[in-house]
């Protein structure tokens, strides 16, 4: 059976439920969250630890305005591999620049795309040029410079 589809199977309506609340609010105690949801705190906890072994909950992360922190450019780089078997390869570089903060193996014109989060334009030349030129593997980038977010959000959960 497909691992997807056997997944799906085992989360009920409570776990969707729980899943969309933490979405919101994931500082919500379990006490408070199982009140909303008419069941205990005990019964939030074990479904919570339910859905981390399934991996379907992989963490808790703090949301931050990056732009409040003094990070004034954010980029998206369109990367062009040699050949897209060296994927693999250049992904596990660009984890080693703390500036990209996400990469995507894409169709269509460019074989990845990449976020980059820099302070200033200085940075985004440094890593442009001195970071990611370097890596084997990648023919040419192209750049894209966020001018502003108009919103970002996550996915919504559906029953």
């Amino acid at each position: 059976m497909d691992t997807k589809v056997s997944l799906k199977l085992q989360l009920d309506k409570l776990d969707l439920q729980i899943i969309r609340e933490m979405m919101n609010d994931a500082e919500i105690s379990y006490a408070d969250l199982g009140k909303k949801l008419f069941v205990s705190g005990g019964t939030i906890h074990v479904r919570i630890k339910k859905l981390e072994e399934l991996k379907v909950v992989t963490g808790k992360k703090l949301s931050i305005d990056v732009r409040a922190l003094g990070y004034d450019v954010i980029a998206f780089i369109g990367i062009y591999l040699e050949k897209s078997s060296l994927y693999d390869d250049v992904a596990k570089e660009l984890r080693k620049i703390p500036q990209v903060v996400r990469v995507n193996y894409t169709t269509g014109n460019y074989s990845m795309f990449a976020e980059i989060v820099c302070k200033d334009i200085v940075q985004l030349r440094y890593v442009l040029h001195d970071e990611l030129q370097k890596i084997k593997g990648i023919e040419r980038t192209e750049t894209l410079i966020s001018l502003e977010e108009s919103f970002n959000r996550t996915v919504v959960i559906e029953d």
